[in-house]
């Protein structure tokens, strides 16, 4: 995929041409009609770049297009090795925080997910043209080469550029290769359901190198069987593995976006029965449709923009209620099921049953009751979404629960899947076994997503927290040699430092975020407190100025509230729940007022898969928070902690305050 701009040119061509004339290129390149305020703030901008590059030499791009983000940057100069980032605020008095994190943004964009622009200076500039004059020092850049970003008005452009070229001297680029090169993005799930939704596709959107193109490859895999069951008029169920981070609900997504017309036989249904991930998705894409509706109306309301958001994303408990209370089938035909592996089994679904719908003697799991429902289409087609080391909770039954519910009743249902569902993380078991020789079994290889894109500097970190959970110590050492110069991973026993760090280390609207697991309780003195429940809503899509957002990072959540999600740098805070002694892990869990030992081979996993959830949150770099403990506390004795810190900085984790 390469990038385009609505015009470029050289700067010498620029500069002769004439302001209509490039308004008239700007006005034909672009898709929409061209509103008054667009017109007007092309003709405040032509003229101050044509002073500013008067004396300089290169090439320029305007309107330039930014796919992840789905915006497009002002203006981009390539001068002497230097790549000039243009923002402008045309009229406004004073340089906003959000223009400088806007032009930051689009600068690191350009640093991470552009071929050519990964060894490139990058210099982010925001122009206010009516603000004063700002200071004219230019600070070194970061060790990636990217400035932090420089303020201009209308006059005082021309001399910052000037002072970058005179100071640093970087090898020289070749526009129009630059221009051509690669663009291999990886947004977060919530840029992405955003661009889906705004009519975007998985193409667009995903990384087209090598070690990533099964992505597109997976979505068309899809795509193809639910055009086999509507056109053959049979039932089809697949299941989509991938290791953590690799996409799996980008392609289910995906499917729902591109199946979104309501009135369509095809409609698909994006379903999770995790809370907190569809809660922020419905609010990211609700508030998107409202701004979208406010634009066309002034009668635009939020509460219609959520009822439309949510016939694209739906909680699975509720679907799963609707098939209770109705004998009929659903109004989808297709499903895509988010993190099928916690689905409730048979023992959690019928006490549920029992406690809150008053049904006693309920004996389906839910992936029965599931599959039920949609069988009683004449066609239909579900999709698994199946992650590795996923289950956290009581009664999350594993896949094998659906595996079952196939091999005993659902006979006559095709069964697609990918041949690593028989793998350890995957939990699927004898079940495997069982439902190879039932006939209608199917193993695809295109049904496996086997690189992690949520850590787009370092994409075997879901490999290292494995092996550091496994206990296997010198693939860990391996593993973080491989990883640590693209993906920074620190530990520290001082909070304060912790925090200090990731503020840091983020730059512009990057988010970041404290987290700790749910039996983390004795992180309270230490102002941790997981008890208090944050509401995900506004901890994910809330600003750094909002007391309950991330970026405060006074409220940690929980693996329950980031399962799905993530953040660009995270601090986890490690509690005495988990502790490394004698090449071993310990369980434990806080009763009363002391730890207790955890015997249940089902409540370890879901301890150490806690762990492992709050492990790959981080899309950029991670710092580990380890209590010192208190001698004087019988409840944070050192030693509970002491040991882990020990094991963790044997793997090479360098420590902060050392």
């Amino acid at each position: 995929m390469s990038l385009g701009a609505y015009y470029d040119d050289t700067i010498t061509e620029f500069l002769i041409a004439t302001p209509d004339s490039v308004i008239g290129a700007l006005a034909g390149a672009s898709q929409f009609p061209m509103s008054l305020e667009q017109r007007d703030a092309w003709r405040a901008q032509i003229p101050i770049l044509k002073a500013a590059l008067a004396d300089v030499d290169g090439s320029i791009f305007l309107e330039f297009k930014v796919p992840r983000i789905g915006s497009r940057i002002d203006a981009v100069v390539i001068s002497r090795g230097t790549i000039f980032v243009i923002e402008f605020k045309v009229g406004d008095a004073e340089y906003s925080k959000s223009g400088m994190d806007q032009a930051w943004d689009y600068a690191l964009d350009l640093k991470n997910f552009h071929e050519a622009s990964h060894n490139a200076f990058i210099c982010p500039i925001l122009v206010s043209t009516s603000a004063p004059p700002a200071s004219t020092h230019v600070a070194e850049p970061h060790a990636d080469y990217v400035f932090a970003p420089l303020k201009c008005n209308a006059e005082t452009l021309t001399s910052t550029i000037h002072e970058v070229q005179a100071r640093w001297r970087a090898g020289s680029i070749d526009p129009k290769q630059w221009s051509s090169s690669p663009y291999k993005p990886t947004p977060t799930i919530i840029e992405a359901a955003r661009a889906l939704y705004s009519s975007h596709s998985v193409v667009d959107l995903a990384r087209n190198d090598a070690g990533a193109k099964n992505l597109a490859t997976t979505a068309a895999t899809i795509e193809a069987l639910i055009e086999r069951a509507r056109a053959e008029k049979s039932k089809i169920i697949a299941f989509v593995t991938g290791v953590p981070g690799a996409g799996k609900t980008l392609v289910g997504l995906n499917t729902a976006t591109t199946r979104f017309d309501t009135t369509s036989a095809t409609h698909a249904v994006f379903l999770s029965g995790n809370g907190p991930l569809v809660s922020v998705l419905t609010e990211a894409l609700t508030r998107d449709e409202w701004a979208r509706q406010k634009l066309t109306t002034a009668k635009a309301r939020k509460g219609e923009s959520k009822q439309k958001v949510k016939a694209f994303i739906q909680n699975v408990h509720h679907f799963r209620d609707a098939g209770l209370a109705d004998n009929g089938p659903p109004s989808d035909h297709v499903v895509i099921f988010d993190e099928a592996q916690r689905a409730w089994d048979r023992a959690m679904t019928a006490d549920f049953m029992k406690r809150k719908k008053g049904r006693p003697g309920f004996k389906q799991s839910e992936p029965e009751l599931l599959i039920e429902y949609m069988d009683r289409h004449d066609w239909a087609v579900i999709v698994c979404l199946v992650g590795g080391g996923q289950e956290i909770n009581r009664g999350e039954g594993g896949i094998s629960e659906w595996l079952d519910a196939l091999c005993n009743q659902f006979l006559d249902w095709q069964v697609y899947v990918s041949p690593h569902l028989s793998d350890s993380e995957f939990a699927a078991g004898d079940a495997m076994d069982r439902v190879r020789v039932r006939g209608n079994f199917h193993p695809d290889e295109r049904l496996h997503l086997s690189v992690s894109m949520r850590s787009f500097r370092a994409e075997s970190v879901s490999a290292f927290v494995k092996s550091v959970l496994d206990c296997e110590t010198q693939v860990a050492r391996e593993s973080l040699a491989a990883i640590s110069s693209r993906y920074p991973i620190a530990i520290t026993r001082d909070l304060d430092i912790a925090k200090a760090w990731i503020r840091a280390k983020a730059r512009g609207s990057e988010r970041y975020g404290l987290v700790a697991t749910s039996g983390a309780l004795r992180l309270k003195p230490h102002a941790v407190d997981v008890r208090v429940p944050i509401d995900p809503i506004h901890w994910f899509l809330n600003e750094a100025d909002d007391v309950r957002s991330s970026y405060y990072l006074e409220d940690a959540a929980t693996e329950f509230q980031v399962q799905g999600l993530e953040l660009d740098w995270v601090c986890v805070n490690w509690d005495a729940d988990l502790r490394y002694t004698d090449s071993s892990w310990n369980y434990h869990s806080f009763v009363g007022s002391k730890w207790s030992n955890v015997n249940l081979e089902a409540r370890r996993r879901y301890l150490r898969n806690a762990y492992r959830v709050l492990l790959t949150r981080a899309r950029q770099g991670m710092v580990i928070f380890i209590p010192p403990g208190d001698s004087k506390d019988p409840t944070r004795d050192p030693a509970y902690y002491d040991s882990t810190y020990r094991y963790l900085r044997s793997l090479g984790i360098q420590p902060l305050d050392s």
